[in-house]
C-alpha cells in the first residue's frame, strides 16, 4: 500500500519550484519519482522533511477586485472612469514565496499551513525524534500537498516473520478544493495486504473542512490518530490469537461469502442455498478471493494456513492483491481512505472475532 500511496499521490505533475530550480518531493532512500525531487539517506526531522519537499512557503487570502467599465461615481462623489471593484467576501489563495494564485475561497475559508501538517505527524508520537518521513511533496503549482510518516513500531504475528509497518498519510489542498484528510493503515510487509481493521469503533480516517477552526480541529485529531497507533498493541494481540485458531477450507469460503455479501438479498439466497440467485459478479468475486485464500504463497506461512488469520487475509489480500481497478487513485480510496475494501475488511474482522470466540456456529446460513 506504500507503493500505492506513492503512486496516486504522485499520478499528476510534481510541482516545479522555478524560484529554487528543484521539484517539491522529497523520498528516503527510494528512487525518486521518474528521477525528480530529492533522495535523502536518512529519515530528516519535520524541519528537514518540509525543506527538503519544497513546502516552506506559507499562503494567504487575498482580496479579489474586477475591472470596471464606463464612469462610475464614487462615495464622496468623484467621478471615475473604470477602476477596480472589490468582490466582498471573495480571496484568492496564494503562496507568498512565488505570488502563484491557486484558487478562489469565500470568507469563511481558512487555510491551513504545511508548516501545521507536520506538526500534526510531531504530536501523534510527541515530537519528530519518533516519527519517520518516508516521503512529502506538492502537485501543480503547490496547492496541494502530501505527506507520509512511518510509526516507529511494529505490529508482528507468529514469531515475527510476518511484520506490520504502521504509516500515516496526509494530504490537503490549499485551492478551495478537498479536505484535509489523514489516515492511519498498516501495511504487512510480507505480502502486501492492507489490515484495515475496525480498531473498536475508532475510525482511522479522519477528514476535516477548511472552515473556522480547521487548524484547531487538526490539532485534536492527532489524538484520534494517537488512540489508533495505541490500539494497534491490541491487535497485534488479536492477530496472533486468530493465529491458533484453526478453521476449514470450507468455512473459510463461508466467511469469505459472509464477508464480501453486497446486500439483503444476497444473503438470503446464500440463506436458502439458491446458487442461481447469485449474481455472477459476486460468484466470480467470491471464487478468486477463494483462490487466493487457498493458493497464494502468503497463505501457506504458519501463521496463516488453516488459521482464522489466514481467513482474515483472505479477504484484505483479494482486495490489495488480485481485484482489479479503474486507477491507482480509486485503489487507495477503496483500500485506505474508506471505501468498499475497508469496509468489507471491517466486516471480515468481525467475523472472525466472533469465529474466535463461538466457533463455527456464526458461520451457519440457515
Amino acid at each position: 500500500i506504500y507503493q500505492l500511496l506513492k503512486i496516486t499521490i504522485m499520478a499528476h505533475n510534481l510541482n516545479y519550484n522555478e524560484r529554487t530550480g528543484k521539484y517539491s518531493f522529497f523520498s528516503v532512500q527510494q528512487k525518486a519519482w521518474h528521477n525528480l525531487g530529492q533522495i535523502v539517506e536518512q529519515y530528516p526531522t519535520s524541519a528537514g522533511a518540509i525543506k527538503y519537499a519544497g513546502l516552506d512557503f506559507e499562503v494567504v487570502k487575498s482580496p479579489l477586485y474586477t475591472r470596471g467599465t464606463g464612469i462610475s461615481i464614487s462615495n464622496d462623489g468623484e467621478i471615475r472612469e473604470g477602476g477596480n471593484i472589490l468582490l466582498p467576501d471573495n480571496f484568492a489563495t496564494m503562496r507568498t514565496d512565488t505570488n502563484t494564485v491557486f484558487g478562489v475561497v469565500g470568507k469563511d475559508y481558512q487555510i491551513v499551513q504545511n508548516a501545521d501538517a507536520f506538526a500534526f505527524f510531531d504530536a501523534i508520537v510527541g515530537g519528530d525524534d519518533g516519527i519517520l518521513y518516508e516521503t512529502a511533496g506538492a502537485l501543480g503549482n503547490g496547492e496541494r500537498i502530501f505527506i507520509t510518516a512511518k510509526l516507529p513500531d511494529y505490529i508482528r504475528v507468529g514469531n515475527g516473520d510476518d511484520v506490520t509497518e504502521k504509516y500515516i498519510f496526509l494530504t490537503t489542498s490549499h485551492d478551495g478544493t478537498g479536505s484535509i484528510t489523514a489516515a492511519f493503515t498498516p501495511v504487512r510487509i510480507v505480502c502486501q495486504n492492507t489490515l484495515n481493521a475496525a480498531l473498536g469503533n475508532m475510525s482511522n480516517v479522519v477528514r476535516i473542512r477548511h472552515t473556522s477552526g480547521a487548524k484547531q480541529r487538526l490539532e485534536n485529531a492527532h489524538k484520534v490518530m494517537g488512540l489508533a497507533n495505541q490500539l494497534s498493541v491490541q491487535l497485534e494481540g488479536i492477530f496472533n490469537q486468530w493465529t491458533k485458531v484453526r478453521i476449514c477450507d470450507e468455512e473459510v469460503k463461508k466467511l469469505i461469502q459472509l464477508a464480501l455479501c453486497p446486500n439483503k438479498e444476497t444473503l438470503d439466497a446464500l440463506k436458502k442455498g439458491a446458487d442461481d440467485e447469485l449474481s455472477t459478479v459476486f460468484k466470480n468475486t467470491v471464487e478468486d478471493a477463494f483462490a487466493y485464500a487457498m493458493m497464494a504463497d502468503t497463505q501457506q506461512l504458519n501463521t496463516t494456513k488453516g488459521t482464522v488469520f489466514g481467513a482474515y487475509n483472505a479477504v484484505t489480500g483479494y482486495y490489495q492483491n488480485v481485484r482489479t481497478y479503474k486507477d491507482d487513485e480509486s485503489k487507495l480510496q477503496s483500500i485506505v481512505m474508506g471505501g468498499t475494501a475497508q469496509g468489507k475488511a471491517q466486516r471480515a474482522f468481525e467475523l472472525c472475532s466472533q469465529f474466535a470466540k463461538d466457533g463455527a456456529d456464526v458461520l451457519a446460513l440457515n
